[in-house]
C-alpha cells in the first residue's frame, strides 16, 4: 500500500501509478517504476488566488512587431538548422547517442559565439572544466571568451543567470540537474520535467536563449517526460552512424525555423568541420560505376544531396531468402521487390537481397524508390548504369514511375557535380544541362537498363 505523500511514477513514459508495480501498465516497460514525494506542480494556484486574478487582455492578429533578431553562432550548418540562427529568449532541446559529439558541437557554437562578441555560458554537469579545457585546446577554441562552469543545483545555477546577463546559455546536460524543491533524483522524470520547465521560464522572461542536452534511450527518444519536448521551441537531433565519420544535425520540431532542415558535420581528430557539399562526401570518388549502384538525386531539407544506391542479388544458400537494408525503409524495399515480380516479371523468390545506402545516409522519402529499383535491376542483369546518370522517382502499386517535388533542384544539383543523364519520371522542368530519359512505366526502367538504353 502506498504511504501517504507519495506517488509512483514510471521513468520511461512519465505515468503516475497509485502503487508500485514490476512493469508500467501505460508504456509495458519492467522496473522503471520510482517513488517519489507528492509536491504541487511548479505555478499551481490556490482556489482564492482564481478569484483575484484579472482578466486576459486578447489582441487581433494584426501587429506591428518585428521578426525576432537572431544570433548567428559562426557554424552556418548549426544556424541553418535553427532557421538562419538562434533567437533571443527561445529555448532549444539537443539530443542524440552517447559519443556522437553533442559536447563538441555545442563547444564549438560556444567557441564560435564567444569569439564574435557574444557572451555565451558553458554550465556543464557531466564534465569538469579541466576536461572541457582540453577539448577546446584540441579544437582550436582556447582562446574563446566562453565562462565555463560545473554544477548541477538549479538554485544556484538559476541565481546565477538572473544575475547576470547572457546571449547564450548551454546545459550539458539537463539530466544531471536537480531541484531541491523534489525529493526524487536528479535524471528521474520530476527532475527533468522541473528543471527544464524552469530553464525554459527563465529564457522567456526576456532572458538568454538556453540550449539544454538531452540523453536519449536505447529506441533514439529523449529521456525523460515528453512533456519537455513540448516547452522548448526547437527540438535538435544529433545523428551517426559508428565508422562513419560524418554526423548530421536535424531538426524535427522548430518554431522558428523549418523542420526538415539538415546540417551536415565531419567528425576529425581537431573536432567536428563543417560539410557545405554533403554529394561529394557521399558519392565518393569513384571513377566507375559497378552493377548494383545507383545514383539517387535526393532533397534532405532545402538543400539536395546526391548519394550512392548499392544493391546485391545473389542466390540463396537457406530455404528462407535474405532481406537486409541498410539506410532504408524495410517496408519499402519489399513493396518494390513485390512490384518487380508483379508488374515487371522480375522474380526474386530464391534469391538473397542485400540494400545499402552508401556513407551511413538514411533516406526516408519516396523518391527513392526508382534508384533503388535501378539498383536491383542492375545487380540481377549484371550492368552497370552510366557513370553520369543520377536517377530518382516514386513508383506506385500498379508500377507507374510518379513524380516528385524539387525536381528542378536535384537536376541542377546533379549538373554541378557532372552528371549529364537522368533517368526519371517525365518532368514538366528543364534539365538545365542535364540529359532526361522520362519512364512512365517500371516496365520502361526495366527494358532501358537491362538493354543499356538511355
Amino acid at each position: 500500500m502506498a504511504r501517504d505523500g507519495a506517488i509512483y511514477v514510471c521513468q520511461s513514459c512519465g505515468a503516475v501509478h497509485g502503487k508500485w508495480s514490476g512493469q508500467c501498465g501505460a508504456c509495458g516497460n519492467w522496473n522503471t517504476i520510482v517513488e517519489e514525494s507528492r509536491s504541487a506542480p511548479p505555478g499551481a494556484l490556490k482556489p482564492a488566488a482564481t478569484a483575484r486574478s484579472r482578466g486576459l487582455a486578447f489582441e487581433s492578429l494584426q501587429s506591428e512587431t518585428p521578426e525576432p533578431p537572431r544570433i548567428t553562432t559562426g557554424v552556418a550548418e548549426f544556424d541553418r538548422v535553427c532557421g538562419g540562427g538562434v533567437v533571443p529568449g527561445s529555448a532549444i532541446l539537443l539530443s542524440g547517442d552517447p559519443g556522437v559529439g553533442k559536447s563538441t558541437l555545442l563547444l564549438d557554437v560556444a567557441g564560435r559565439a564567444a569569439l564574435a562578441g557574444r557572451r555565451v555560458a558553458y554550465i556543464s554537469g557531466e564534465e569538469a572544466i579541466e576536461q572541457i579545457r582540453s577539448r577546446a585546446k584540441r579544437m582550436g577554441l582556447a582562446q574563446a571568451p566562453v565562462e565555463l562552469a560545473s554544477a548541477t543545483a538549479l538554485r544556484e545555477i538559476l541565481g546565477t543567470l538572473k544575475r547576470e546577463t547572457f546571449d547564450i546559455v548551454i546545459v550539458d546536460s539537463v539530466q544531471t540537474l536537480w531541484s531541491d524543491a523534489h525529493e526524487a533524483g536528479p535524471g528521474s522524470v520530476t527532475q527533468v520535467r522541473a528543471c527544464a520547465g524552469e530553464l525554459v521560464r527563465l529564457a522567456k522572461a526576456g532572458g538568454p536563449a538556453v540550449i539544454l542536452v538531452g540523453h536519449v534511450t536505447k529506441d533514439g527518444q529523449v529521456a525523460g517526460p515528453r512533456v519537455v519536448e513540448h516547452m522548448v521551441d526547437a527540438v535538435l537531433s544529433f545523428e551517426g552512424e559508428r565508422g562513419y565519420p560524418f554526423r548530421i544535425l536535424r531538426a524535427g520540431k522548430n518554431r522558428f525555423g523549418a523542420t526538415d532542415e539538415i546540417g551536415v558535420f565531419e567528425m576529425g581528430d581537431a573536432g567536428l568541420t563543417e560539410v557545405s557539399n554533403p554529394s561529394a562526401l557521399f558519392l565518393g570518388e569513384n571513377t566507375q560505376r559497378a552493377a548494383g549502384a545507383a545514383v539517387f538525386a535526393g532533397i534532405e531539407g532545402s538543400r539536395p544531396v546526391l548519394v550512392e544506391v548499392q544493391a546485391l542479388v545473389a542466390p540463396s544458400a537457406y530455404g528462407t531468402p535474405r532481406r537486409a537494408v541498410i539506410g532504408w525503409d524495410t517496408g519499402r524495399l519489399a513493396m518494390v521487390l513485390a512490384v518487380l515480380e508483379a508488374r515487371c516479371g522480375v522474380g526474386f523468390g530464391n534469391q538473397d537481397v542485400y540494400l545499402n545506402v552508401a556513407g551511413g545516409l538514411r533516406i526516408n522519402e519516396p523518391a527513392a524508390d526508382l534508384a533503388a529499383a535501378a539498383a536491383l535491376i542492375s545487380s540481377v542483369t549484371d550492368t552497370p548504369l552510366p557513370q553520369g546518370c543520377i536517377v530518382f522517382g516514386e513508383i506506385s502499386l500498379s508500377g507507374e514511375v510518379r513524380a516528385v517535388g524539387r525536381a528542378e533542384a536535384r537536376l541542377r544539383e546533379a549538373h554541378k557535380l557532372g552528371f549529364d543523364q537522368a533517368l526519371s519520371p517525365p518532368l514538366t522542368v528543364k534539365g538545365g544541362g542535364v540529359a532526361i530519359t522520362p519512364v512512365s512505366r517500371l516496365t520502361e526502367a526495366v527494358e532501358r537498363i537491362s538493354q543499356n538504353r538511355y
